[in-house]
């Protein structure tokens, strides 16, 4: 059914179809109506089943597993714990706030990509995906969030940000992925049940979750844009307000009056003043859900007004010298850890407030908010060809997103000691990498090039023909210092630069992966990297965390 909301802006109809939570009564909304936005998570459940819980699936065959709702502002609470580090506040009763964290399993696909290679000093980025979900699982969540008609539904993630941090620490990265994106999802096996859900092709990505846990949501992500993601954390609505409270308000600006309410009684209720107004509690919350009056009315544009809060909320508490009180910070660590689900590599405090430590290393100024480029298709999207994959790309290739990242220094690629055994005598494994986050794997490549090998004299050259990767650049993988000479004679025979020649222990062998820099002819064409641009594409509409002008544009229909 096509929906006839007033917008005034000449925007898009929303469809409804499987994956839409939207509607009546967000948080703070007057209307008693059953299509609220989101869920909230109350205190009183701390302790209760792990799997039943607002940041957990929901999916206990006991507990009520919550419908379709939307939210984009749980990421607020989880980029809020751990920069400000209020883990580490917790070790006051350690064993407490562990109980409170709920664990997961990290990855429930079947294909795992490679850690990226260390930089000079041994250090590597780190990906975290930070999941919403819209779970209804008790009656006061139902009472707060609305949708009676979808209590008992399997929960769905609604919020889905990438969170990369540098190598190096000196920078941040979030992408944001509209929860409208039309994407691949891949088979996922529920860690408990066993349950095997099969791919899908063409789904909203917010279905993910519903699918084994927000381990297949990591999977999903891993698939579209070939980043490997380290860590999740999961986040129900519980801390949002807390937090808010805590640090005396978040400052957000409109340039106009907005009161966002419909005649149907959709909205969330947010009433401010045109100008920068310091919300917490219960404005929080609407600011956090409002669609209905920001722009177009969009989930695009509700990111964008995510975005806007989680960045002041970051120069807050990094500037709000009251939230050193140890009862504030007690209060806070105790409403973060119970509303967090995590997977196991992070399931514990001490491991929460390393992380927190590393990320409090970025600066403000060095943290960028980006969401995906899209393309409409109907009421949904889709990534936006070439720009999509090249945010990716950067992001793969840690890339900082704000172009300050300094100039490295260029060196020739040096020839190794370890002498190459006769090529007849080395074993080369072919890996098919071609497929993007747009471009399907090019089928039979990896024999193609094997083949090439075997003209070459790789008499022991295979490829592998059930391995589909994503890789930008055609790389040789080898996996100890005995191995190194024959991987370099590989890439030499192929017209490889031996930059693209590295070591590997997820190989067991000379391992070549064909990129995508290589989907055909039998000539490889090494990419300039002076003709390379790495610049963020404008369409990810990236926001500066030390941007403090930033202002959401009220949509005129929704004014007073």
């Amino acid at each position: 059914m096509v929906r006839s909301d007033v917008r005034g802006d000449g925007g898009r109809p929303r469809v409804e179809e499987p994956g839409d939570r939207d509607g009546d009564l967000e948080a703070g909304g007057e209307s008693s109506g059953s299509d609220g936005d989101t869920d909230v998570r109350v205190p009183e459940q701390r302790g209760a089943n792990r799997r039943s819980g607002g940041g957990g699936r929901g999916r206990a065959k006991t507990a009520a597993k919550p419908r379709r709702r939307r939210v984009l502002r749980w990421s607020a609470t989880v980029l809020a714990v751990v920069i400000l580090g209020t883990a580490g506040a917790g070790y006051l009763y350690y064993q407490h706030l562990n109980a409170n964290i709920k664990k997961e399993k990290l990855n429930l696909g079947d294909t795992k990509i490679a850690e990226p290679t260390p930089n000079a000093f041994g250090q590597i980025p780190l990906n975290i995906l930070i999941i919403g979900s819209d779970a209804r699982d008790t009656e006061e969540n139902q009472k707060l969030g609305g949708a009676k008609e979808n209590f008992g539904g399997p929960p769905l993630a609604d919020v889905q940000m990438l969170l990369h941090l540098s190598a190096d620490r000196t920078n941040m990265s979030v992408v944001s992925m509209p929860r409208d994106t039309l994407l691949d999802i891949p088979k996922c096996t529920d860690p408990d049940s066993g349950e095997v859900y099969g791919a899908l092709t063409h789904a909203m990505t917010n279905q993910s979750l519903e699918r084994g846990g927000p381990g297949c949501t990591v999977a999903t992500w891993e698939k579209l844009t070939g980043i490997r993601i380290d860590h999740f954390m999961m986040v129900d609505f519980s801390g949002v307000v807390s937090m808010a409270d805590a640090i005396g308000g978040v400052p957000v600006c409109v340039n106009a009056n907005i009161y966002s309410h419909t005649s149907e009684g959709k909205g969330s209720g947010l009433k401010l003043k045109k100008g920068t107004t310091y919300i917490k509690g219960k404005q929080a919350l609407q600011w956090l859900r409002t669609r209905y009056g920001f722009e177009d009315g969009s989930d695009i544009a509700r990111a964008k007004a995510q975005h806007q809060y989680m960045n002041s909320m970051v120069r807050e508490l990094r500037e709000n010298a009251t939230i050193t009180n140890p009862n504030k910070l007690r209060r806070l660590a105790e409403e973060a850890t119970d509303a967090l689900t995590v997977d196991e590599g992070l399931g514990d405090v001490a491991k929460l407030y390393d992380l927190s430590t590393e990320l409090r290393k970025v600066e403000p100024a060095r943290i960028t908010m980006t969401t995906m480029p899209f393309t409409y298709v109907g009421a949904r999207v889709v990534p936006k060809e070439g720009d999509a994959e090249k945010l990716f790309r950067l992001v793969r290739e840690d890339i900082a997103l704000d172009g300050k990242d300094k100039k490295k220094a260029t060196t020739e690629d040096a020839s190794s000691d370890d002498p190459a055994a006769a090529k007849d005598k080395i074993g080369v494994l072919v890996q098919n990498g071609t497929m993007t986050s747009t471009l399907a794997p090019v089928s039979g490549r990896a024999h193609t090039v094997s083949q090439l090998l075997v003209e070459e004299g790789f008499a022991k050259s295979s490829s592998d023909a059930t391995t589909a990767i994503t890789e930008d650049k055609t790389v040789v993988r080898y996996p100890s210092a005995e191995l190194e000479g024959d991987a370099q004679a590989v890439a030499k025979a192929l017209g490889i630069p031996l930059g693209q020649v590295e070591k590997s222990t997820d190989v067991s062998g000379v391992t070549l992966v064909v990129g995508a820099d290589w989907r055909e002819g039998k000539a490889y064409k090494a990419e300039d990297a002076e003709k390379g641009d790495d610049r963020t594409p404008e369409s990810a509409d990236a926001l500066n965390g030390a941007n403090k002008k930033a202002c959401m544009e009220v949509n005129p229909a929704f004014t007073w």
